[in-house]
């Protein structure tokens, strides 16, 4: 197993739609069990194959759910289906994100409250999860990962502003950045 360096927003990568997988294999494996390493280094909740430079439908999450269940596991070609997200304004205070790819910045962001996902894990056996709220905006931000978008990509006007101002101090719109857990400073201060 192995950490990878994680990309940065302007990366192309991240910026374009994910290969399903066709190959379950001992590559795949690999991969997964790296990514699950690279996650727990990162002190991160959710990591999907883009965000280390790899265009692959994989994503990976350890995280507690909002009744304290500890969910840890892998979604290969996953599908997810939403509940419709509210039409108010996200509250700053309870609907943060902050992305591994866009290091030290978090906006408010408005998701959907309940989620399914269907896929596979690393040996190709079916998956599915329901998740609501805090576990639910997991799942949906790794899943954008494999549509080529960003959670900044979703901010309402008001926060898409400030973001382009952050992203512009932060020089984050040029390929070739990135950091690695566990040798440089963690950006989020875990």
């Amino acid at each position: 197993m192995a950490i990878h360096p994680i990309v940065v927003y302007g990366e192309p990568v991240l910026h374009r739609r994910a290969e399903k997988i066709t190959e379950f294999d001992e590559d795949l494996a690999e991969l997964v069990a790296d990514m699950h390493e690279t996650l727990d280094a990162s002190n991160g909740v959710g990591l999907a194959a883009p965000q280390i430079g790899v265009g692959k439908s994989i994503f990976v999450f350890d995280a507690d759910d909002d009744y304290g269940v500890r969910r840890r596991g892998t979604f290969v070609n996953p599908v997810l289906i939403a509940s419709k997200v509210p039409d108010t304004r996200p509250d700053p205070d309870d609907e943060t994100e902050g992305c591994l790819s866009v290091p030290s910045l978090d906006f408010p962001l408005k998701r959907a409250d309940r989620v399914t996902v269907n896929g596979f894990d690393e040996k190709g056996e079916p998956v599915t999860l329901s998740a609501d709220g805090w576990f639910a905006r997991i799942m949906q931000h790794e899943y954008d990962h494999l549509q080529g978008t960003l959670y900044v990509d979703r901010l309402d006007k008001r926060w898409s502003k400030k973001w382009k101002k952050a992203q512009e101090a932060h020089g984050y719109n040029q390929p070739g950045q990135s950091w690695m857990p566990g040798v440089d400073p963690d950006p989020f201060g875990h």
